[in-house]
């Protein structure tokens, strides 16, 4: 079968961009013909996969803005009309796709109930709430793979989605995160790679869009700790996005030298290792692969509950997970109660953790579901070659 994988923006450290791969991926080594379509790609070649790249004019944020995803919207309907698909799978919210990726959340809770109608007359705003409108109204057809059953609700409220058009998928941790042998030696390897002595505690944040991982939270807690605590303290930053505005609330507070940005990585379970404490106190977030990883890698999690995946912090015991609305003292105290429990605690408990949850099945499940909505419609003639 032939699949087209439809995404804005590929960046190699983006959550939702790891996941779109490890998905295409898994339909890959089933024989499956896949083409990924972007307007920008930043990464090595595919093997098994073809990718093209469809530029979009004018300045571009992360996400795009509605003028730009008008014209990559445009230019996939005609690059599909060129070469047909079995199957049209969005990442990103668009009209003519057969299956959407859920890894968003819903933009009109946000743009009805958390902006002012002004919002909703910016450009940006109307072509989102339209494309989102594409795929989650009532009298459409698109499939949605869920990651987050939290927003369905929100999605339905809005849209009115019937129910049986939301496909739920497990979490899909790669296995490399989890915790790996000889783990202190590891510990000290990285922590000497940078430059960080063992009597350091060390705070980590990881993934891309640093505003609404609530990085401006964490550094707030460096500083407070600098205040509270005799001993040192380090906040280390892994993953790809402006730094300006937090660099300046770092020298503001007096930590500029406690903070450490280090770019999108790949050796994000060394980094893990090296930690002593994950922070993932988010404003928003649909899931939180993040949480899930440092888990499994033995690491305890601090984390606010807006995040999808925060129940299994909770169920698992490995950490805390914040209420709303947001304390930075409640922040500070929930940090010294998980750092006042041993290392080998936290180990132990993320080792069960990693053996007992099916945290690792996205990508076969999601393969699995492709291929039983192609065989439903009797070989899919897609939602863009119908519409072209």
């Amino acid at each position: 079968m032939k699949f087209a994988f439809i995404l804005f923006k590929y960046i190699p450290f983006g959550g939702m961009q790891r996941n779109m791969l490890a998905i295409a991926r898994a339909c890959a080594d089933r024989g499956h013909d896949i083409t990924i379509i972007c307007s920008q790609w930043q990464g090595e070649p595919l093997a098994n996969m073809r990718v093209i790249q469809l530029p979009v004019s004018g300045w571009r944020r992360f996400g795009g803005n509605g003028t730009q995803m008008q014209q990559f919207h445009r230019a996939f309907r005609a690059q599909l009309h060129k070469e047909p698909q079995d199957l049209v799978v969005g990442f990103n919210k668009f009209p003519d796709l057969d299956v959407y990726y859920a890894a968003d959340s819903c933009f009109a809770s946000k743009a009805y109930e958390q902006k002012s109608w002004l919002y909703r007359l910016t450009p940006r705003a109307q072509v989102y709430l339209a494309f989102e409108k594409a795929v989650f109204s009532a009298s459409g057809n698109t499939r949605i793979l869920e990651v987050s059953p939290r927003e369905r609700t929100q999605f339905i409220k809005h849209y009115g989605t019937p129910a049986e058009r939301f496909f739920p998928l497990p979490p899909g941790i790669a296995r490399d995160r989890a915790a790996l042998e000889h783990g202190a030696e590891l510990r000290r390897q990285t922590r000497r790679k940078l430059n960080i002595d063992d009597d350091t505690t060390v705070f980590l944040a990881v993934g891309s869009g640093f505003k609404t991982k609530g990085l401006d939270r964490s550094i707030q807690l460096v500083a407070d700790w600098q205040a509270e605590q005799q001993s040192p303290a380090v906040l280390l930053v892994a993953g790809a996005d402006k730094k300006a505005i937090f660099r300046q609330q770092a020298r503001r507070l007096g930590v500029q030298d406690r903070v450490t940005f280090l770019g999108g990585r790949d050796d994000v379970p060394a980094l893990f290792k090296a930690a002593d404490l994950v922070l993932h106190p988010a404003y928003r977030e649909n899931t939180g692969n993040v949480l899930l990883e440092a888990m499994i890698a033995g690491r305890p999690v601090l984390a606010t509950d807006v995040c999808g995946y925060a129940h299994y912090v909770s169920d698992a015991q490995m950490g805390e997970v914040l209420a709303s609305p947001f304390s930075a003292t409640a922040f500070y105290r929930a940090a010294m109660r998980i750092l006042a429990v041993a290392n080998q605690e936290w180990r132990r408990r993320g080792a069960e953790f990693a053996k007992r949850e099916d945290i690792y099945s996205r990508p076969a499940v999601a393969a699995d579901l492709l291929e039983q909505f192609c065989r439903y419609d009797g070989k899919a003639t897609s939602s863009v070659k119908q519409a072209v």
